[in-house]
């Protein structure tokens, strides 16, 4: 079974529009986990708009699953992650400013840099990810900075499966046959949600976790958290 892990950010965003601590993220990380959720998710930004760095500490107490940080690995976030200690690290090429991710990481020319990262955590006990577009080359490159795994930037999949083309899976079949033959760990995220992530998981050799934020939340709010939790464990089975 792929695992589940939930991104909270929109639930920090919701609770940041209006100031004070409703929702309370912390009561939400708990909650999630009850209902079955395998991991907690949170992607801290420099501005602190959504996850603040507190939250980050906050949640090393609640979270008893898998805790995951996602980030640009600038110094302040480097300090937090080492601070925090989770579980895993995934390391995102964000600009300052943006809305969401939108690539995953050039592994070439990033070689030198993500490598040195990437052993500074794991000398810490911290399992490393990098976020891939599933582009072989990439794949190869991720290999030789010494990640403990990869995780595939899926917008393109959804896209390309809400027109209808399943063929959108294709390239990501090939680069997770790659990564299963370097031994890479295989993770995914970015716009998975219930209607796509059955066709995902089923067609992915070794998937071993998803993280899923955006379409969760907003399914959640129709359906409820319970409730949806669990749909995506029973797509993920």
């Amino acid at each position: 079974m792929t695992k589940l892990s939930v991104n909270i950010n929109k639930i920090a965003t919701l609770r940041n529009a209006r100031g004070g601590n409703v929702p309370d993220l912390l009561k939400v990380a708990t909650d999630i986990q009850s209902f079955g959720g395998q991991g907690i998710t949170i992607h801290p930004r420099p501005d602190e708009r959504h996850i603040r760095y507190q939250d980050a500490r906050d949640l090393k107490a609640i979270v008893h699953t898998e805790y995951n940080i996602e980030g640009n690995p600038q110094h302040n976030f480097i300090d937090l992650v080492l601070e925090c200690k989770p579980d895993q690290v995934t390391l995102v090429p964000d600009a300052i400013g943006a809305i969401t991710s939108s690539a995953g990481w050039d592994t070439i020319n990033n070689q030198a840099y993500l490598a040195e990262v990437i052993q500074e955590f794991q000398r810490n006990g911290i399992r490393t990810s990098i976020f891939v577009d599933p582009v072989l080359e990439m794949i190869e490159g991720a290999k030789k900075t010494g990640t403990d795994r990869i995780e595939l930037y899926t917008e393109a999949f959804a896209h390309e499966y809400d027109l209808g083309n399943k063929n959108g899976i294709d390239p990501y079949v090939k680069a997770a046959e790659l990564a299963n033959e370097l031994g890479l760990g295989i993770n995914a995220g970015h716009d998975l949600s219930l209607e796509n992530i059955q066709f995902f998981k089923q067609n992915i050799p070794g998937l071993l976790e998803v993280s899923i934020g955006h379409a969760l939340i907003a399914e959640a709010l129709y359906l409820g958290l319970d409730n949806v939790v669990n749909m995506y464990l029973n797509k993920l089975k």
